[in-house]
């Protein structure tokens, strides 16, 4: 005679885990609208300052880097580059609790010119809220990653857990670079801003041209 099979129990449930990802660290990327005639006269304004003005030497590895006076001489497209870099700010700024602000932004500014082999090591903009790089000219390096030349950012966490189990990441938004650095590519016309603790380096370019950006920071005044 058959048995008679016991009705299936029900299953548990697992777990629920509830994932925050707290601590975010902005990056902002903005193709700039009529790119190529801002570099275009942008890049005959720094060409011609290089030629007349001694380089300064802070994180740069070689080229060349102009004093914090470019928006003296930037001429109508480097106020445009950096009014529009105030804009972004503003906008991604707000108070406490999450309201838009009204800020007048404090800035200072300067343009890098980098050759074959030439780079930037890791720093911090100490005094600033927020920071950003300008593209001007990637030197190829948009198009053909063996160029290098990246703006490499490292993890504010820490490097610890990529130390102690560099074959484990974090399943999370992100949580791959984990205790490791994130590249973001140079592109012609691109602004990137990003908060000026935010420890960053520019990996040194292996090409044959020549790459141009503007950099800058904003303080609240």
């Amino acid at each position: 005679m058959p048995q008679k099979s016991s009705p299936p129990k029900p299953q548990q449930a697992g777990p629920q885990v509830q994932l925050r990802n707290l601590f975010p660290t902005p990056i902002a990327l903005f193709p700039m609208p009529n790119a190529d005639k801002i570099n275009a006269a942008l890049e005959e304004k720094i060409f011609e300052r290089e030629k007349s003005v001694k380089s300064v030497h802070h994180s740069n590895w070689g080229g060349w880097q102009s004093p914090t006076d470019f928006p003296d001489w930037c001429g109508d497209a480097g106020k445009l580059v950096l009014s529009t870099a105030q804009q972004i700010a503003t906008s991604l700024s707000c108070d406490r609790a999450g309201n838009p602000v009204k800020i007048n932004w404090r800035l200072n500014a300067w343009a890098n010119v980098n050759r074959q082999g030439q780079g930037n090591e890791f720093h911090t903009h100490p005094g600033a809220y927020w920071s950003a790089t300008y593209y001007v000219r990637d030197g190829g390096a948009g198009s053909d990653p063996s160029l290098g030349g990246e703006f490499e950012i490292q993890d504010p966490r820490g490097v610890g857990p990529a130390m102690l189990a560099p074959d484990i990441a974090m399943k999370s938004p992100g949580g791959q670079s984990v205790g490791a650095s994130e590249l973001v590519r140079p592109v012609a016309g691109t602004l990137v801003m990003f908060p000026s603790w935010l420890s960053h380096g520019v990996r040194p370019y292996n090409g044959k041209d020549v790459r141009i950006s503007i950099a800058l920071n904003l303080t609240p005044s």
